[in-house]
C-alpha cells in the first residue's frame, strides 16, 4: 500500500523560454549568480515539501552544467544544511555518482551526514552517464565504456558495504588494494576501520534501475539496495515487466516478497482542470526535458535525424519524436485534475501491494512557481487519500 511520496528536482535552474522552439541545449550558458540560485530553489521546493507533508526530497549530484540544467555539485553537503531547516522531511541521494569519488570518501561523507542529520539523509549509488563529468574524474562513464564502469563502480559498492558494516576490514581487487601495506607507528598496516561509521545500520542504499540487466539486479539483491524505477525503465509495458523481474531476483535471493516491494517509482507530473489542459500546460517543459535527455540516450528508438532536429521548432515537432501525450499513455506522466491521478495512483497499488512510495514531480526545464504549485496540489488534493 502506497504511504510515502517523494518528490525528485534535479537541479535546475529557470529559464527565459523553455521547449522546441527555445534556445538549443548547447547554445544555453548561464551567469555564475543565475546558476548559483539552485540552492535557493531548492530550499524554497524543501520548505513547500516539509510543509506539505512529503517524506523525501530527492536530488541528483551532477557537474561542469553550465547550462543550468543539473546545477547540484554536493548533495551530502547540501542536504546537512537543508536538514538544519526542517525537521522532518528526509533527504535521498538519487545518487551519488560513485566513479567520481573514492569509494571510502563518499563512505566518510555519507556517515558524517547520517550522524549530522539524525539519519535523515539516504543512500544512493549510481553509475554516471554524463561523459562530461565521469570521464573528467578520471573514470569512464557508462557511455564511453560501460564494462569498464560497471566493473569499477561494482567493486567501490563492495568496499563501501565493508566500510559501513565491518569494525574493520581489507579489500584486494583489481583497481582498489586497501589499505596499502605501508609502515604505521610500527607496525605494518593491515585493516582499515572507518571513522566515522553510519550511526544507523544497515545503511538504507537505493540505485537506479534503468538497464535493469540481470546483472545489476543480482548486485543489488546481494547488498540489500532498493530500486528506483524512472527514466527509461518506467516507459510503458517496461515497468510492469522490470516490476516482476525484481521481485524473481528477490525470491530467487531467498526473500520472499510482494510485487513492489523494495521499489519507488517515480512519475512526472502535472494537475490541471482536465488532462487536456494539464497536457498544454505542461507541453514546453516535456518539450526541454526531452531537448536535454534524448541526445544522452534516455529516449529510446530515436534516429540521429530525430535528436538532430531537437530545438527546431517545427522541425521538431514533424520528426516523430515522442509527444506528452505518448508519455501519458505510456504511464509514464501523471497529467489531469486530481481525482484522476488519484486513479491512476490507486490502480498502481492495486497491481503492486508491496509498493509502499513513489515519487512525483516535475521535469527539467519547469518554472520554480509552477514546482511549487504543483507540488502543493498534489499535497492537498492527492496526496491525504492515501497517507491516511
Amino acid at each position: 500500500m502506497i504511504t510515502k511520496f517523494g518528490s525528485l528536482f534535479a537541479g535546475h535552474v529557470d529559464f527565459d523560454d523553455m521547449g522546441f522552439d527555445a534556445t538549443p541545449v548547447n547554445d544555453r550558458r548561464l551567469s555564475d549568480a543565475t546558476l548559483a540560485g539552485v540552492f535557493d530553489k531548492s530550499e524554497a521546493i524543501i520548505l513547500k515539501m516539509e510543509e506539505l507533508g512529503y517524506d523525501t526530497f530527492w536530488s541528483a549530484e551532477h557537474h561542469f552544467q553550465h547550462e543550468g540544467y543539473e546545477c547540484i555539485p554536493n548533495l551530502l553537503m547540501m542536504y546537512v544544511h537543508m536538514a538544519h531547516l526542517t525537521k522532518n522531511l528526509k533527504f535521498g541521494c538519487g545518487f551519488n555518482v560513485n566513479p567520481m569519488w573514492h569509494p571510502l570518501r563518499l563512505a566518510e561523507d555519507y556517515a558524517t551526514a547520517d550522524i549530522l542529520t539524525g539519519g535523515r539523509v539516504i543512500f544512493g549509488v549510481g553509475r554516471g552517464y554524463h561523459s562530461r563529468e565521469v570521464d573528467t574524474f578520471g573514470v569512464p562513464s557508462t557511455l564511453t565504456d560501460n564494462d569498464a564502469n560497471r566493473e569499477i563502480f561494482e567493486e567501490q559498492v563492495e568496499i563501501m558495504m565493508k566500510a559501513f558494516n565491518e569494525e574493520s576490514f581489507s579489500h584486494e581487487g583489481k583497481h582498489y588494494k586497501l589499505p596499502p601495506e605501508v609502515p604505521y607507528r610500527g607496525y605494518t598496516l593491515k585493516e582499515l576501520t572507518l571513522v566515522p561509521r553510519p550511526r544507523n545500520l544497515p545503511v538504507e542504499t537505493w540505485q537506479p534501475m534503468v538497464s535493469a540487466s540481470q546483472r545489476a539486479m543480482d548486485f543489488m539483491a546481494k547488498h540489500g539496495i532498493k530500486g528506483i524505477i524512472g527514466g527509461g525503465a518506467a516507459a510503458g509495458g517496461a515497468q510492469d515487466q522490470v516490476v516482476r523481474q525484481w521481485r524473481e531476483t528477490l525470491v530467487k535471493s531467498g526473500q520472499e516478497t510482494e510485487l513492489g516491494a523494495d521499489l519507488t517509482i517515480g512519475f512526472s507530473m502535472h494537475i490541471a482542470e482536465t488532462e487536456e489542459k494539464a497536457i498544454e500546460e505542461a507541453r514546453p517543459f516535456f518539450e526541454e526535458n526531452m531537448k536535454m535527455f534524448a541526445p544522452l540516450g534516455f529516449v529510446r528508438g530515436l534516429s540521429d535525424d530525430q535528436i538532430s532536429n531537437l530545438g527546431q521548432g517545427s522541425k521538431a515537432r514533424s520528426a516523430g519524436l515522442p509527444t506528452l501525450e505518448d508519455g501519458v499513455k505510456a504511464g509514464s506522466w501523471l497529467c489531469g485534475p486530481p481525482e484522476l491521478v488519484a486513479d491512476k495512483i490507486d490502480d498502481l497499488q492495486n497491481r503492486y501491494p508491496g509498493l509502499e512510495q513513489i515519487n512525483v514531480g516535475s521535469v527539467i526545464g519547469t518554472p520554480q512557481s509552477v514546482v511549487l504549485d504543483q507540488l502543493e496540489r498534489f499535497g492537498k488534493e492527492v496526496m491525504p487519500k492515501f497517507k491516511k
